[in-house]
Parts: C-alpha cells; structure tokens; sequence
C-alpha cells in the first residue's frame, strides 16, 4: 500500500516539529516522492547525517510503504 504526502510529512514532523516540508508526487502513482526538508536540527550537520535523520523518522518504511523517496534538506537561512 502507498503512503500518502500527509503520512509522510507527519512523520517527518514528528521527529523534527519545526520542519518545512514540501512533498512532489513524481510519477502520480503515491509510490514516487520527493521531498524538501527544511529544518533547523540540521545546522551544522553533513547532508549525509540530514537524511540520516529523514530516514529514521520514516520509520523503515523506505522500500516498502514508500517506495522511492528523492531527499533535499537543509537548514534555514
């Protein structure tokens, strides 16, 4: 079963309640994301360890659930 954007987001924000999070359906299918994760636990952090804590928010359910997620993050200006 697909995830929808709102699932996504509310996990995202969850685990980081300040972020901005812009979600794209790319193949109009809920199967296909990209996402924007603007947040300001990422401050000083690698991109690498950004979606790191993506990842770990989403709860394992890249590749299963969710079956492709393209990630930008970064933190605030």
């Amino acid at each position: 079963m697909a995830m929808q954007a709102n699932e996504i987001e509310a996990l995202i924000k969850a685990a980081l309640p300040d972020a901005q999070v812009t979600m794209q359906d790319l193949a109009g299918d809920n199967d296909h994301w990209a996402a924007t994760v603007i947040s300001s636990a990422f401050k000083g952090l690698s991109r690498v360890k950004q979606h790191q804590i993506v990842y770990a928010a989403l709860r394992g359910r890249v590749g299963g659930e969710l079956h492709a997620l393209a990630l930008q993050t970064s933190a605030p200006d």
